[in-house]
């Protein structure tokens, strides 16, 4: 009897470790280094948190929906609406958490006053991501859109582009390679950084301050509430965590709470 007390006991602490086990997909940088430096704080409340890096934008999603994964941290509300518009999935934000500011690099070029003529320009080929390109373009003055507000922009929206640049959509997590063979790339923060890029000395245009593309951290409905998210939200919004980000970033990716 004693044994058998013992190997119930046993099967519901491992279950007990199970519960508080909590995956999360996300991009390499920032994001796992933010999920990296929270797991000690995370531990020490009983929740084992298990990081999955990806390095496309789609996938973190699908897992989530999928219940392969219990939480993501990746993207931005803008792009997580109209994933869920797009796929018919119910993805929910629990949290913001910082902003990348977004950026036009160059290896060709020291300002956008010297972008060629039928300059070649490569941008994300997601809609939220390609607009918000587009966007920070129309604000620089290389181009004009027919709304300068339409976070969805696509190049058909252009309505005047003096310089005649030619513009190609691309998977964002490709930009930084190819960023030698054209003459502007616009590139998410996290790609850039990965690519060794600093967004705050190498960007010839970059968001401001105003720019509403907070990064989230996004889970299920049905999970939404679970305790071990609810201690993952409270870490991440931490003063701690916004120290984190201001020390280690140095303004290539600010605080958003």
């Amino acid at each position: 009897m004693k044994k058998l007390l013992t190997a119930l006991a046993l099967v519901a602490s491992l279950s007990a470790q199970a519960a508080d086990t909590l995956n999360v997909a996300a991009t390499a940088v920032p994001h796992a280094e933010i999920l990296e430096f929270i797991q000690p704080t995370l531990a020490q409340q009983g929740v084992a948190l298990k990081i999955k890096v990806f390095t496309d934008y789609v996938q973190p999603n699908v897992q989530v929906a999928e219940k392969r994964m219990d939480a993501n941290f990746f993207q931005h509300q803008p792009y997580l609406d109209e994933f869920n518009r797009s796929k018919g999935t119910r993805l929910v934000s629990v949290a913001g958490v910082h902003i990348e500011p977004f950026g036009a690099y160059s290896r060709k070029i020291k300002s956008l006053a010297e972008l060629p003529q039928g300059a070649s320009v490569v941008i994300p080929n997601d809609a939220t991501n390609g607009g918000r390109a587009l966007l920070l373009l129309a604000r620089a003055g290389v181009i004009k859109l027919k709304d300068a507000t339409n976070i969805l922009a696509t190049p058909r929206d252009i309505v005047d582009n003096p310089k005649g640049i030619k513009i190609r959509e691309l998977e964002a997590a490709t930009l930084p390679r190819v960023l030698d063979q054209v003459d502007l790339a616009l590139i998410n923060t996290n790609y850039a950084l990965e690519a060794g890029l600093n967004p705050a000395k190498d960007a010839l245009a970059i968001e401001g301050s105003e720019s509403p593309y907070v990064n989230i951290l996004v889970t299920r409905e049905d999970n939404r509430d679970a305790a071990a998210v609810v201690k993952l939200v409270e870490a991440l919004n931490s003063e701690a965590v916004k120290r984190f980000i201001l020390d280690k970033y140095k303004g290539a990716v600010v605080p958003a709470f």
